[in-house]
């Protein structure tokens, strides 16, 4: 039986923006920094140490998919819906007139992740492609590849042997490249569940990943063929016979388990390598739509803002929560599996 939390470790922030929250990460060096991007056209740099934690709002021409750091914590790479990706201040130094152009996808921008030992930020469109960029540079595009659908997710995993970069697209397709040379992929896989892929998220070990559907269910992959064996899947964020999107998933970067986030406001922390819910928050106003951890794991951001399961309708405001994490909520047991 999975504890349920207090709502009392939760900071609500002021500032929320003001249309759905797209992406949410933090800072690889501080738990206190945090960068939001919104379809309200900003990307956010919030200080949690702050009284008042907005730093900056930094607008940029149309709604914003993703936003990711890049070498720094005043230097923000955004992904826009009309397919643009821009570097942005986001030190509050510069408020209007702080992005420019690296260049970009003929369709939307829906992720981004940065490869800070290589200084390359990739993205993922819609027009399906992933592209290769240098945030320092004017025309920033160093690499581009093909893939076999809309881009969904993306996710980097560092390991020993290199970095791979991991894409789940439309029609239940995941590509594995090579970060380092996008020009052939390593694997080429097809999703093992049977629904819309809608969250893809590498292991800290770098030894294979999670993804989720819009059917209430994460499967957990391995890389390597000697592990396959280990693979399963799982239902979650069902009530009854409800079933709702897991929209969200968020690994811890120490202890390697692992939230998710769903369409009904839900957030769980899992133990993967035991196949046990080890906790449950509060739940939230309405969906989450994104999630992530501290670098330390000391700090959980969750995004409160509607998706749109059910079409135009009333729902409650965006928010932004910080959840204080729990040494019982993220620690692995090792105990059996639950039925």
């Amino acid at each position: 039986m999975a504890n349920l939390v207090a709502p009392q470790p939760l900071l609500n922030l002021a500032d929320p923006p003001e249309d759905g929250v797209s992406s949410v990460e933090f800072s690889p060096t501080s738990p206190d920094v945090l960068l939001v991007a919104s379809w309200d056209a900003t990307v956010r740099r919030y200080d949690l140490d702050r009284a008042r934690p907005l730093v900056a709002s930094a607008p940029q021409p149309t709604a914003c998919l993703a936003a990711t750091f890049a070498g720094d914590d005043a230097t923000a790479v955004v992904g826009c819906v009309d397919g643009s990706v821009r570097v942005a201040r986001v030190d509050g130094t510069l408020q209007g007139s702080n992005a420019a152009s690296l260049g970009a996808h003929d369709a939307g921008v829906r992720c981004l992740r940065y490869d800070g030992q290589h200084n390359v930020v990739f993205s993922g469109s819609w027009d399906r492609t992933i592209g290769g960029w240098d945030p320092r540079a004017a025309q920033g595009r160093v690499a581009t590849a093909e893939v076999p659908g809309k881009v969904f997710a993306l996710d980097l995993a560092f390991g020993g042997s290199g970095t791979k970069l991991v894409v789940g697209t439309s029609d239940r397709h995941v590509v594995i490249f090579d970060a380092r040379n996008l020009s052939t992929p390593l694997q080429h896989r097809e999703s093992s569940l049977k629904h819309q892929t809608r969250c893809l998220r590498c292991f800290p070990d770098a030894s294979g990943y999670a993804l989720s559907s819009i059917e209430g269910r994460v499967s957990v992959e391995y890389f390597s063929d000697e592990d396959q064996p280990r693979k399963y899947a799982f239902k979650c964020h069902r009530a009854g016979k409800v079933v709702y999107p897991v929209n969200a998933m968020a690994f811890h970067p120490v202890l390697g388990t692992f939230a998710t986030g769903g369409s009904d406001g839900g957030v769980s922390l899992w133990d993967g390598a035991h196949k046990k819910r080890l906790a449950q928050l509060q739940p939230f106003p309405t969906s989450v739509a994104a999630l992530a951890f501290s670098h330390d794991g000391s700090k959980l951001a969750v995004a409160s803002s509607y998706c749109f399961e059910e079409g135009e309708k009333d729902h409650p405001r965006d928010e932004l929560y910080v959840h204080t994490v729990l040494s019982h909520e993220v620690t692995p047991k090792a105990s059996a599996p639950q039925s």
